[in-house]
């Protein structure tokens, strides 16, 4: 069992000083820290050399980049820290750009303190940690995940096109795409699915 060393980016005190608690009665944790600002970060990697750093999605006063930005980042200048994001939007999106970005797990808050345990020395020791969900969806262009925001916000298309510089047939073309993607048949049913897969925030 090898003895891990935490760090935890998460801007709710309670939640970081219920974890500390937590973990703190397990032995095979060494260390347990959170930071209190994101400028931080790079000087407690350095000094602390942390196995694993646990990385909240919305940082809310923390952090203008949201945590899977911030995650990118650290990694190509740290390319061999093992990352994980802890946060309660667990979407299928989310998720997935965790993986891509080189993040070793992604897990849901909602865990119990045994099971994130197992997991976090799981991911020590070499594995990555993705729940499989069964969901799979086409990825969606910047474009498309654009016009869908506006969508969701009561932009007709006709001002969706304005905005865009494209004309309404090309509007209406990525809608047809983003349909066919998401498998639904209006826009309505686009956008509900496209908040639950994480594609746009929740209205």
């Amino acid at each position: 069992m090898n003895p891990m060393r935490v760090l935890l980016v998460d801007d709710h005190a309670l939640f970081a000083q219920s974890l500390a608690i937590v973990l703190s009665d397990f032995p095979s944790i060494e260390q347990f820290s959170n930071i209190k600002s994101v400028d931080e970060i790079e000087a407690t990697i350095e000094r602390d050399k942390p196995n694993i750093l646990l990385m909240d999605i919305n940082l809310g006063k923390l952090s203008e980049e949201d945590g899977l930005l911030l995650a990118q980042n650290l990694l190509q200048k740290y390319p061999h820290q093992k990352i994980v994001i802890l946060s309660g939007y667990d979407l299928p999106v989310y998720r997935k750009e965790a993986k891509k970005l080189g993040a070793k797990g992604f897990i849901n808050k909602d865990i119990e303190p045994e099971e994130l345990l197992h997991i976090l020395e799981a991911i020590n020791n070499g594995s990555t940690y993705f729940e499989k969900d069964g969901v799979y969806v086409e990825e969606l262009t910047e474009t498309e995940k654009q016009v869908l925001r506006m969508l969701a916000n009561g932009i007709k298309r006709k001002e969706i096109a304005e905005q865009l510089f494209m004309s309404e047939r090309t509007v209406s073309n990525h809608l047809q795409h983003i349909f066919e993607k998401l498998e639904v048949s209006s826009a309505v049913e686009a956008v509900t699915k496209s908040i639950q897969l994480g594609y746009i925030p929740p209205l």
